[in-house]
C-alpha cells in the first residue's frame, strides 16, 4: 500500500466570541496533537484585514509552534510575495532554521492578478488521462470540477485595492514573480550576484535546511516557475477547484529535475467535513452527497473548527474510492481519496487532530469544516 503523508494547512482561524489569542493558543495545540498522530507537516497561510483570521504572519506562528512541538514539519502556505522581498523572506526563514534546523518549509504564492494567461490543459500534459477526463463536471474517478469562478469582481474592488495599499510601500511595485523566486533560490544557496557584480550573503539564511515550496491554482507562472526550477508544487483545490487538473498538468509539463527533486512533486488540497460521527453530515444543511466526515470524540461536537491538510510520507494513509464532501453551501463537492465504509461514506484516519478543546464554532447540527491538502509523487 502507499503511504500519503498529511499535512495541516491552518489559517489561525477566531472563533465567534473568541479572541485571536485563543485562536494562536488553539493552533499551538492543534499542531501538537497532529504531531502525536504522525502527521507529516504544519503549514500556516497568510491572510490579511480578516477578523475571522489572525494568521497575518506565518513566520511568527511558526516561531512559536516550534517552540511548542520538536518533530513535525512546519511550513508556510504560502507567503504572500507580492508584499515581500526575496531577502527578507530568505532572512525570516534563515533565523527560524537556525533556531530549529532541518524542520521548515518555505511556501511561496504569487500574489495580485495573472501577469500571463495560463496554458490550456490540452497544450502542457498531451492527451488527458482517464482519470483526468472531465465529463459532466466529474473526472473518471469521481473528483468534481466545478464551472470556473472569474477574480475579476474581487481583484478589482474597493476592499481588494484597500489590502493592497496597506500592504505596499507608497510607490513600489511587485517584483516580477519568477525573478522573485530566483532570487529567494539564489540567496539560499550563497550564489546571489547583481548586475554589478555585487555579491549578496545573507546571515542566517544562506544555507539554511529549508524545502521550498510554490503554491498555485492554474496552469500559469506559478506552475511553470515550480516545474522549470525542479521544486516541490502545492495545487489549491480549495482555493480553485475549476483549475486544479490543468494546474498539475502545466506543472507536470514544465518540469526539470534539479538537485534537490528528480521527478514531479505534487500536493492537492480539498476540504472535507468532520462531525462525531457518519451521520450528522447526511443530517446537515451544509451537506449534500456522500458527505465525507471523520468520526470524532463526542466532546468534538461543541468543538469543531476549520483546518487544512496537506499529505506527506509517514503520516496516515488514505485509500479507498473518491467520495464527494459538501464543505460549502454552494457544494463545490471537494473530495479526497479515503477508506470508504459499509455506508459508502469516507472516514479520514486519526480524526481527533482536527479537534482543539478551546474551540466553540459549530454548524447547528455539530459538523465542523476542515480543508485538506494531499501530497504525493506524481508519476507521468
Amino acid at each position: 500500500m502507499t503511504t500519503t503523508p498529511l499535512t495541516v494547512l491552518d489559517l489561525v482561524p477566531v472563533s465567534s466570541g473568541s479572541t485571536a489569542g485563543e485562536a494562536l493558543r488553539n493552533s499551538v495545540d492543534l499542531a501538537q496533537r497532529a504531531e502525536r498522530l504522525g502527521y507529516a507537516r504544519y503549514w500556516f497561510a497568510e491572510h490579511h484585514l480578516n477578523p475571522g483570521v489572525a494568521g497575518t504572519s506565518p513566520a511568527v506562528v511558526l516561531a512559536l509552534t516550534a517552540g511548542s512541538t520538536s518533530t513535525i514539519r512546519l511550513g508556510s502556505g504560502a507567503l504572500q510575495m507580492g508584499h515581500r522581498t526575496a531577502l527578507a523572506t530568505v532572512e525570516d526563514f534563515g533565523l527560524l532554521d537556525a533556531a530549529h534546523p532541518g524542520r521548515f518549509d518555505l511556501g511561496l504564492g504569487r500574489t495580485g492578478p495573472p501577469s500571463k494567461p495560463p496554458r490550456q490543459p490540452a497544450l502542457v500534459g498531451g492527451p488527458a488521462s482517464e482519470s483526468s477526463q472531465v465529463v459532466d463536471g466529474r473526472t473518471g474517478n469521481g473528483l468534481r470540477i466545478p464551472p470556473r469562478f472569474s477574480p475579476g469582481a474581487l481583484l478589482s474592488s474597493p476592499r481588494f485595492a484597500l489590502q493592497r495599499r496597506l500592504l505596499t510601500l507608497p510607490g513600489a511595485t511587485s517584483q516580477d514573480y519568477t525573478e522573485q523566486v530566483d532570487d529567494v533560490l539564489a540567496l539560499l544557496a550563497g550564489t546571489y550576484v547583481d548586475a554589478a557584480g555585487e555579491e549578496a550573503h545573507v546571515v542566517p539564511g544562506e544555507g539554511a535546511d529549508l524545502q521550498v515550496w510554490i503554491l498555485g491554482s492554474s496552469a500559469g507562472e506559478s506552475a511553470e516557475v515550480a516545474g522549470d526550477r525542479g521544486l516541490r508544487f502545492a495545487a489549491n483545490y480549495h482555493v480553485s477547484p475549476a483549475t486544479v487538473l490543468e494546474a498539475v498538468e502545466g506543472y507536470r509539463a514544465a518540469f526539470r529535475p534539479s538537485a534537490d527533486l528528480d521527478r514531479p512533486h505534487v500536493s492537492v488540497s480539498a476540504d472535507v467535513v468532520v462531525a462525531p460521527d457518519e451521520a450528522t453530515p447526511a443530517s446537515s444543511p451544509r451537506a449534500t452527497g456522500c458527505g465525507c466526515a471523520a468520526s470524532a470524540p463526542p466532546r468534538a461536537r461543541s468543538r469543531s473548527r476549520r483546518r487544512t491538510r496537506r499529505a506527506g510520507t509517514g503520516g496516515p494513509t488514505p485509500t479507498g474510492r473518491w467520495c464527494r464532501t459538501a464543505s460549502t453551501p454552494s457544494s463545490w463537492g471537494r473530495q479526497r481519496r479515503w477508506p470508504t465504509t459499509s455506508s459508502g461514506c469516507a472516514t479520514p484516519p486519526a480524526p481527533t487532530s482536527w479537534s482543539s478543546p478551546r474551540s466553540r464554532t459549530t454548524t447547528p447540527t455539530g459538523c465542523a469544516r476542515t480543508s485538506l491538502l494531499a501530497d504525493e509523487w506524481a508519476r507521468r
